[in-house]
């Protein structure tokens, strides 16, 4: 045995000698070679060597790796030295941070060797650092460290949970963190009374993977500017369990808002100017300027061939109309009084819930009231969440109705023509865009319609991707905007339906503060110090919120799916407000009811919420859906009110009536509700707290998004462009604009 074992070392030695020498003989031949200006080495660990690394010519060693360049470096000779790249980005990324932030701090260089660790120890200390260095396996870190660099070989999970896992053990917590190939995070406290959704599906996937080994992936809607700089903030989560890196997250990230504002007042834009041509020229200068004369040929484009099509009108050829044909093909007769397409934009903007358009003389006299709606509001968000692919979405896009017309029919977009140019301006919009949590878990960021006045889910294609790739026995966690009466609703009964998809538990996030407010506790303003009731122990108050809590598990149950309740947890909570949180919401039927640590502690604080995911999924759930769809528009109304607000009845006002009797008529009495309400209340009325009982909920409006595939009733006096408050988030956004660093941003 130990001779064969000689024999087989001796053959990898050799082995390993062969292949150094065809490396550094190759190094030579590029040396030789005018066309080649530099020389960069990318081998395995093992195969580096003094003889390797010093083959490459000084002039053409890009990284810096050879003694001559190292032994400038060290000098100090900065000008006539190759510097690794990667020492240098990680030097320029550290100085964003502040000229001054490395001198005299102690630097901790992990799982970095070699040549680059040579190369950034020199360029530490000369900006006043003292540097140390240890490898992966050293069990405990320094804890006298103010500054960790960390050098990431291999992007996944177990790797950058070591990193983490490491970190939390240290006290104090390094004023800065970095990864090499990866970013830079701050900590920030999360909204007082925030339930912390976004945190806990952070949270839940990171203890998921990371911890319990099991696949798993989080679909989070992307952030609207209107939170970001109002009063909400963003919506990365906080602490260890956040999305980075967080400012994109949060600031336009790959532009899809953008691309929905764009697509959707390109709609609203050719409306307006459509009642306009038609109402200032005759059928045959319409059909000129609708169907010209391009190179000596007139032809339909593919979208009007369509419009003649389902016009009972099947000619091709152009010069074949009639006078009555070209009339029904050219004129829409848009009634202005029933456009509901509105404008948007994405910031709140209280000045624009009522405007007047068409002011100007060029517009001949053509004026009227209109709104802007919240870009997250349109229905191409709805769209965009709710589709299944490009030709699906293309299909929903043209269906969508601006208006009607003058004999009370719905006019589409397809009918204006623009379906395609929406499809254009949206084809890259459909694509999730993938990113990842601190401990290195995927997360697909698609669509973010509101909960409130929106059905408040990501999309149905995140969903179905992570689906794919978590594989059997995988989780997706999938988040819906506020409370059950609210973004679970609609998600069952919405997204749901769109998607086929059932869902195998539900996580309801509480937290005891909140619970606070419902019981009674004083009125809280954004911005001002929180009052003793809610930083001090008072069991009374938290055990009379808990009816809300009590009316949530509720909700869910309607829906036939077990629920656990991941309470999030705050340093104030005392362990008796917590213990009876979780006595009660299991009293109340919940699977389970857990304390949740994980914005101090990573996926570490929610492995016990992880574990009670795991097993309420493997129970048999019984879902259905809360209503029928055969039901009339008013009844499934009126479902909603009664079980899931608890509300008495509704009232309608008569434009409610009369647009639901006008969308029955039209034949979209079969889609499911999309209820616009404050999410501040399960009743219509903000302030009121706890579970209200005995109110009339009164239906303002009713509108249609029939691409989207649902009816929208208006509660009360809700409204789709919120407002800034007195104080928004604004105030304390800044950039430094020596280092581009983003201040302030939550």
């Amino acid at each position: 045995m130990l001779k064969g074992t000689t024999e087989n070392l001796s053959k990898s030695k050799q082995a390993n000698l062969s292949k150094s020498k065809q490396i550094v003989g190759e190094i030579l031949r590029l040396n030789e070679d005018p066309t080649v200006h530099g020389v960069a080495l990318h081998l395995s660990e093992n195969a580096y060597s003094n003889k390797i690394l010093n083959a490459v010519k000084p002039e053409k060693d890009v990284d810096g790796v050879s003694d001559v360049n190292l032994g400038r470096l060290v000098r100090g000779d900065t000008y006539n030295c190759s510097i690794s790249p990667t020492a240098s980005a990680v030097m320029e990324l550290l100085e964003k941070l502040g000229k001054t932030i490395l001198h005299g701090k102690k630097v901790l260089l992990v799982g970095t060797c070699g040549p680059l660790e040579a190369s950034l120890q020199c360029l530490l200390q000369r900006k006043g650092a003292m540097t140390m260095s240890c490898q992966w396996k050293t069990q405990q870190l320094q804890s006298k460290v103010n500054i960790f660099l960390c050098q990431i070989i291999r992007s996944h999970s177990a790797t950058l949970q070591c990193i983490l896992s490491k970190l939390m053990k240290l006290s104090p917590t390094p004023t800065c963190t970095a990864f090499l190939y990866s970013a830079i995070w701050i900590w920030i406290t999360p909204t007082p009374l925030g339930e912390g959704k976004s945190t806990v599906t952070i949270g839940l996937v990171q203890a998921l993977t990371a911890h319990l080994n099991v696949n798993s992936f989080a679909c989070l809607r992307q952030p609207s500017q209107g939170p970001t700089f109002g009063v909400k903030g963003g919506a990365a989560g906080g602490g260890y369990a956040q999305v980075i890196p967080m400012e994109e997250f949060n600031l336009h990230l790959t532009g899809d808002i953008h691309a929905i504002t764009a697509a959707n007042n390109l709609l609203a834009a050719a409306v307006d100017a459509r009642i306009l041509h038609e109402s200032t020229q005759s059928d045959k200068a319409l059909y000129n300027r609708l169907v010209p004369v391009v190179n000596g040929v007139r032809e339909f484009s593919s979208i009007q061939l369509a419009r003649l099509k389902r016009l009972g009108i099947n000619k091709t050829d152009p010069g074949t109309l009639t006078a009555d044909e070209i009339s029904k093909f050219v004129r829409l007769d848009i009634d202005p009084s029933t456009i509901t397409w509105q404008r948007v934009l994405d910031t709140n903007d209280r000045f624009l819930r009522k405007i007047t358009i068409g002011q100007a003389n060029t517009e001949k006299g053509f004026f009227r009231q209109a709104q802007f709606d919240i870009a997250v509001a349109s229905e191409i968000m709805a769209i965009l969440a709710l589709t299944t692919s490009l030709a699906d979405m293309k299909e929903r896009l043209g269906k969508m109705v601006v208006a009607n017309d003058k004999n009370g029919q719905p006019v589409t977009a397809e009918d204006l023509g623009v379906t395609g140019a929406l499809a254009v301006l949206m084809k890259d919009a459909i694509k999730p865009t993938l990113m990842q949590t601190l401990e290195g878990t995927p997360v697909f960021v698609h669509a973010g319609p509101f909960a409130n006045i929106a059905h408040g889910n990501s999309s149905v294609l995140a969903d179905k991707i992570a689906l794919k790739l978590v594989g059997e026995g995988g989780f997706v966690v999938t988040e819906a905007g506020f409370g059950a009466d609210i973004g679970m609703e609609k998600f069952f009964n919405i997204k749901c339906r769109t998607s086929g998809l059932v869902p195998s538990v539900v996580v309801l996030v509480a937290t005891v503060r909140a619970l606070k407010m419902h019981g009674g506790g004083p009125n809280v303003t954004a911005g001002a110090p929180l009052k003793k009731e809610y930083t001090e122990e008072n069991l009374q108050l938290v055990a009379d919120g808990c009816c809300n809590l009590q009316k949530q598990i509720q909700i869910a149950q309607l829906f036939g799916v077990p629920v656990v309740v991941a309470l999030n947890v705050f340093k104030t909570d005392s362990h008796a407000e917590v213990d009876l949180v979780c006595e009660i919401a299991k009293q109340s039927g919940a699977f389970d009811a857990v304390p949740c640590n994980h914005w101090s502690a990573g996926g570490r604080g929610a492995v016990e919420l992880a574990q009670a995911v795991r097993k309420a999924a493997s129970q048999e759930n019984s879902f259905k859906y809360l209503y029928n769809l055969e039901l009339p528009i008013i009844e499934k109304i009126r479902i909603i009110a009664q079980k899931v607000y608890g509300a008495e009845d509704i009232e309608l006002s008569p434009v409610a009536q009369s647009q639901i009797s006008r969308y029955s008529k039209q034949g979209f009495g079969n889609l499911p509700i999309c209820m616009a309400k404050t999410h501040l209340s399960l009743s219509h009325q903000p302030e009121r707290k706890g579970v209200p009982t005995g109110f009339i909920l009164p239906i303002s409006d009713v509108r249609a998004s029939i691409g989207a595939g649902f009816i929208y009733p208006l509660v009360g006096t809700m409204s789709t462009m919120p407002g800034l408050p007195t104080r928004p988030c604004f105030y304390d956004i800044d950039l430094d604009p020596d280092t581009e660093q983003v201040k302030g941003l939550f």
